[in-house]
């Protein structure tokens, strides 16, 4: 996910998304430590969509960042 789809979300569906990125993560990383995991690098990606994700709504409640 890019930052320019991050910033079309609402408020509400950017809690949702890092709810669901959450969990994902946590899902990722029970995997990993069960053996099941095929794909390791999608742990990464995941946790830079939830940076993402944290720092557009930190710029949204301190008012800057670029908005679409």
């Amino acid at each position: 996910m890019k930052a320019k789809e991050v910033r079309q979300l609402s408020e509400a569906e950017l809690n949702n998304r890092l709810t669901e990125l959450k969990t994902e993560l946590f899902n990722l990383r029970f995997q990993l430590a069960t053996g099941q995991l095929d794909n390791p690098s999608r742990i990464k990606s995941v946790r830079k969509d939830i940076a993402r994700v944290k720092t557009i709504a930190k710029e949204r409640e301190l008012g800057i960042g670029k908005e679409v």
